[in-house]
Formats: structure tokens, sequence, C-alpha cells
């Protein structure tokens, strides 16, 4: 199966030891065979260049079991060998008293690779069968062109009992030199190979394969209701290694539920019920700590971004020079003056930081406050000695500033605050500030007992901030269980703040045709969780805007629409039911992707997404890439929903996650046979071991059942074409 996604890192500029330190999802169909991974160098003019490339086979990624985490060798890109595009064929053999012939209908390709300069191709489809072969006609300058054709061969019944090999290529004719190859697809099995070998460079890749079978609803119910009395045994069931996607998992779920607020206080009641040394309280990497960590980036993330991202904005506009650690000042500039001044700036942008997130309590996410707040009241209950007092403030502050607020500003990147890693100067800054915030976020208890006794100048300014702190905190659970009841339980809380913004190209619709370079107007853009707005400056009191749920597809646009590179669509949907596309044009594909990405993650939720789109436009009466000549008519390539880093998945699919919760369990069920009965007493509900089993039992029944249907459903198919 040839599955295209493309999903880009952050340009890292200037370097041949880039580090980038990014993670993906990808959710890829059964039938994929490999997943590559391309190195570019970005160039502002012209097309980024090909550096390398690695190719993993399904089969190499899936014999790990924990993933591959290794160097490997770039290679370089054979042109032939980066396909892509959809092919529709009808084959058929037909056996008559005189003869016996193969017919193959080529009927339609698409997102075919361009080829030419235009942007386009000009494909034509080859038909092979032992030495017997075939051709379409040619269609000129387009990347979905549709045949229609009927090629037939005619074959000796000799050359039936041989084993053979039905191939079918797709060129881009060219009027001078050879052809360019498009692709080909052959009906029988593909093997794919992994190439180690080449000089070009290597990157550290860490890639894990999880391939599941995802059954009805109807059978993950038994777990799904056992659940909550078998969160206790989790722990004891999972590696600490998969603890973190098992949180996030269990997350997604109870989100999913509306359901969340007492999953966690359940987490954490047991949590600091087993809990003797105040100091130890969340510091581990248990299953509450990581719940905890996965809901604060589930619902707090536009939150985050609302309090951080001036301030992290200035950071990086200003580009300072600081340092305090003397070992590292340089060495041709006065140690003194760089003191000075660094304490100076750090001084400013901790205040701000602090100012910023202590008067953030009306913005904070309501299911995130009744959270904190059942926490503290657990906390309380625990810790009651006069010399706990502070407790209960540092288990939010714990997970609040140290484990939420410092590393966003450590890495904005990792947290969608900025678009590209910082350089090494202002990486440099932002560690310095993720080390104070942690002290701020510790209430300042740790002060003076670390080795990095440099830090002293912000000593003060951390102190005089507790009380701040403690006065934040203590409003922050300041709230009634009713008010986070009345917020729907979706995995992002979409506060109206700006997402993305800056200059991009809108393209006139309006009045006479115009050429293509003099179509695109430049406009200033905001994107907000409610609408996408443009004006002509960004100073321009008059915004036109386009509501964010009326948006029913987001897609790019072929560049032979425009014979422009770079351009995206946004179709919107008005009450009558009419389609309305907007053409945006972006100054490279890097910023492309971004706002096609940013653009997704806010309209993720809407009803109305649209199954298909015309990757075209509506020109002189026809489609430019179906050829179609109405208007209405329904598009021809399948739409996508595929966003970037750190996006969260609609939790509305407990099937999914709870198969997920399965598959752990199964790696454990060893475990849980040995749980011996005077620890059965603990738990909630006696015998939840015994029951426990029999589920996964059952669903190992069911999962079995259902590969042996696949199986004679694929012999069937083979047994009766």
């Amino acid at each position: 199966m040839l599955f295209i996604l493309l999903l880009l890192t952050a340009t890292v500029w200037k370097n041949l030891n880039p580090f980038w330190g990014e993670e993906y999802t990808l959710h890829l169909p059964m039938g994929f065979h490999s997943l590559s991974f391309h190195v570019m160098d970005e160039d502002t003019i012209g097309h980024d260049d090909v550096i390398g490339k690695i190719t993993l086979t399904k089969e190499a990624i899936g014999a790990q079991a924990k993933g591959l985490d290794c160097w490997l060798n770039l290679t370089k890109v054979d042109p032939d060998e980066e396909v892509q595009g959809e092919i529709h064929l009808g084959l058929e053999l037909l056996k008559d008293t005189e003869k016996i012939s193969l017919r193959c209908q080529v009927i339609e390709a698409r997102d075919l690779a361009p080829r030419d300069i235009s942007g386009t191709s000009d494909p034509f489809t080859r038909v092979i069968f032992n030495n017997h072969s075939a051709e379409t006609s040619i269609i000129k300058k387009t990347r979905f062109p549709h045949w229609g054709e009927t090629l037939e061969l005619e074959l000796d019944p000799e050359e039936l009992r041989e084993e053979g090999t039905v191939t079918v290529q797709v060129w881009d004719w060219d009027m001078v030199g050879k052809n360019d190859f498009l692709g080909k697809l052959k009906i029988c099995a593909v093997i794919l190979s992994f190439v180690f070998s080449g000089k070009l460079g290597a990157l550290r890749l860490k890639v894990r394969l999880v391939e599941d079978q995802i059954l009805p609803s109807m059978y993950y119910q038994p777990l799904i209701d056992l659940l909550v009395d078998a969160l206790t045994m989790l722990e004891e069931v999972t590696t600490v290694e998969s603890r973190q996607d098992m949180a996030m998992t269990l997350v997604k779920i109870y989100l999913g539920q509306g359901l969340v607020v007492p999953f966690l206080d359940y987490l954490n009641t047991r949590e600091v019920n087993h809990t003797t040394d105040p100091n130890t309280l969340f510091r581990s990497n248990s299953l509450a700590s990581k719940a905890m960590e996965q809901f604060m980036k589930a619902v707090g993330m536009l939150y985050l971004h609302e309090v951080l991202k001036p301030i992290i904005n200035r950071i990086f506009d200003e580009k300072k020079y600081i340092e305090l650690d003397p070992c590292k000042i340089d060495l041709n500039l006065s140690e003194a003056e760089v003191r000075d001044s660094s304490v100076e700036m750090l001084q400013s942008y901790l205040t701000s930081i602090i100012e910023s997130i202590v008067s953030s309590v009306d913005q904070c996410p309501p299911v995130m406050r009744v959270a904190f707040k059942q926490l503290h009241k657990r906390v309380e209950e625990q810790f009651t000695e006069p010399e706990n007092e502070d407790v209960k403030y540092l288990a939010i502050s714990g997970f609040f500033f140290l484990r939420f607020f410092a590393p966003a500003i450590l890495t904005p990147k990792l947290f969608q605050l900025r678009d590209q890693h910082a350089d090494t100067r202002t990486s440099r800054t932002l560690l310095l500030l993720a080390k104070a915030l942690q002290s701020v976020g510790n209430l300042g208890l740790q002060l003076g007992h670390g080795k990095e006794q440099w830090m002293a100048p912000l000593h003060p300014i951390i102190l005089r901030s507790v009380a701040s702190v403690k006065d934040f905190l203590d409003k922050l659970i300041d709230i009634d269980h009713d008010t986070a009841s009345e917020v729907p339980q979706r995995a992002v809380f979409m506060a109206s703040v700006t997402v993305k913004e800056g200059f991009l190209h809108k393209h006139k619709a309006e009045g006479p045709q115009l050429l293509s370079r003099f179509a695109f107007k430049k406009r200033y853009f905001w994107l907000t969780s409610e609408t996408l707005s443009y004006a002509k400056t960004p100073d321009w009191q008059v915004r036109s805007s386009i509501p964010i749920q009326c948006v029913c597809a987001v897609e790019r646009v072929d560049e032979n629409a425009f014979q422009q590179q770079n351009v995206m669509q946004v179709i919107t949907q008005d009450n009558d039911g009419q389609l309305h596309t907007t053409y945006i044009q972006c100054k490279n594909v890097n910023e492309l992707n971004q706002w096609l990405s940013a653009i997704r993650k806010v309209s993720i939720y809407n009803e109305r997404m649209l199954p298909s789109f015309h990757p075209g436009v509506h020109r002189s009466g026809k489609w430019t890439c179906c050829l179609q000549a109405d208007r209405a008519v329904a598009g021809c390539s399948r739409t996508h929903s595929a966003v970037t880093l750190g996006d969260w998945s609609d939790p509305l699919d407990p099937d999914v996650e709870t198969q997920t919760i399965y598959k752990q369990l199964l790696q454990g069920k060893d475990k849980l046979r040995l749980v011996p009965e005077h620890v059965l007493g603990l738990y909630p509900c006696q015998g939840i071991a015994a029951r426990l089993l029999v589920v996964i039992e059952d669903l190992e029944q069911a999962h079995a059942t259902f590969q042996r249907r696949e199986k004679e459903d694929v012999t069937s198919v083979i047994m009766n074409p």
C-alpha cells in the first residue's frame, strides 16, 4: 500500500550537526511497507536540496519490541524511487476458443509527482506482462490524468502456466531526453530492502511500530467497566518505559467520558496515601505523576500559549548575550559587565514570566483548577503537621511550574510556542530562566544548596515571588466543581487566543481574472480558536474574518492551479450549505505546513468536515485537477487531518485507547497470575486480577477470531478473483 504523509521538523540553520529532539506519532494503515526520513537543506530561494534519506521497512521496525534507537547512515535519493499518487485500474483475464487476452482498464490516476518545470507532468501508462506491453495516450500538463482507455495483451496458453507478474508503470513523457518515472504497480508481493551504506552523514532515529487491530466496541466494554477497579494494578503490570503511553491513553479515555477529574483524584489519592515522606511526593515517574503531566498538556496548551508566548517572543527577538556561569563567559568580554547585564536582563524576563503566571487565574481552564483543588485537599488531609504547611502548595506548584511552564520555557518549539528551535545564545537564556522558574516552583526552599552558586543573583527575586505564588495557588483552587462540569470535556479547551499570525498572500477572487502574479495580495493574518481573520497591515482597524466553526477542509493546492507554489485552500460552508474557498499563498513549504497544521488543529472538532476536495481550481468551465465541468461536483482527492508534533487527538474513540490498555495488560498477564491473595485485599475489589485475566483472555480470543476471518476472506478473494 502506498501511503504519503508529510511531516516536517524545524529548520536548524548553519549547522552540520543539527539536534532536533522532536517527536511525531503517525497513524499508518495496516498495509504500509516502509517509512522514509529525508534530510533536506532548506533554501530561501528555489527548491530545497535533498541531502539524503533513510528508509525503514515495516519488518525492520517491528522486529524490535522497544523500537529502533540508533545512528543510521544516510543514502542517496534515487528519483525513480520517490513516487506518489494512486491509479484506478480494472484487470480481467479473457478466455475463448480462439485466444486468451489480458484486459486492463486504465481509468485514471491522481496526485502524481510533478516532474516538469510547470509543476505538473505529462503522464501515460504502460502495462507489461512477460514480453507483452501496451501503452495509453499521453495526457498533457496534469497530475490528475483521466484516460478511460482499455488495453489488451494477447497471451499464449503456455504463459499462464508460468509464474508471471502484471506490471503497471506510469511515466512522464518528455519531448527531449528520456521519460521520467512516476511509479509502478506489480500484482504480486513487493519486497523492500533496508540499506545502511552511504557516506552522506548519519541520522539518529528512535522509531517504534505499534500495530493493532481495533475490534468493535462491544468487545472492549467489559474492560472499560473494570478500568476503575484495575487502575491500582496497572502500575504493577506495566514497565516504566510504557507508563507515559499508558497515562496518555487513560487521560484520553476519561476526558472523552467527562470523568477526568475523578480519575485523577483516584490516582492522586492513592499516591498521597502511600507517601510517608512529603519530600518524595510525586517525585517519581508513577502513573499518577505521568497522568497529571499528560492532563495538563491536553487541557492547558492554549492557556500556556496565552501566558508565555509574549515573553518567549521577546526573548527570541532580542537575542541578548546572557551568562552567569563564570566558566562559560566569553574570555574576550569583561566578566563583571557580562554578569551585571545578564542579571538585569534575567530579572526583567523572570519578573515578566512570574507576573504573567500569577495574574492568569481566570485564564486557567476550569477543569485544571478543579483537579488541582482535589489534589490540594488530599495533600492537606494527609500531611496535617505544622511543619508540612507548604506541602499542599508544593504538590500543585511541582506540576504547574516544574512539569508544565519550566519545560515549555526550556524548549518552546516542543510546546508550539515557536516554529523553530532557539539558536545557541537564546537557548542559554531559556535554560537559565527555566532553572530559575523551577526554584520558584519549589518556593525557594532549595536555594543555596546546589552546585550552581552563580545563580545567587536571582535568589532575591525568587524569594520575593513566593508570597505571590502562594496567593495565586489559593485563588487557583477557589472554584466550584460545577464550574468545570459546565465546560465540554474535550481534549482541547479553546480559549480565544492568537494561535498564529503573520503576513501571507490571499487570492483576489473578486472582479476580472488576473494574471497569477497579480492575483495574490499581501495581507496580515491572525488565527484564533474562533476566527481566521486578515487585514492590509497588522495595525489596520478593519478585518475580514472566516469563522473557524464553518471550516470543513484545509488542503494544499496543486501548483498547476495558479502556476504558484505553496498555496493552500480553506474551504468553508455557510448556513445554506454552500461551499466557499479561500486561497492563501505562503512564502515557503515550511510555512505552508505550519499554517495547514495550525488551522487543522483549531478546526479538529468541527462536525461538517468534507471527505474529499479538489486540489485544483475551477477555471474556464472545468476543474484543473479532474477536468470535471460541474463546479459543485464532489472532490477528486481525499482530505487530510494530519497535524504536527504535540497535537492531541480527539479522545472520543474509546475503542482505540482501550486497545492500547489491553496490549499493556496482555504483556503483563503473567504478573497478574502471580498476584498473591493477601495483596488482593488491598485493592478496592476482591478478585480483580482474576476478572482482568478473564477479560484479557476473551479479547485474545476475539482478536484471534477476527484475524482468522481476515485470512479466510483473503483466501476467498484469491480463489475466486
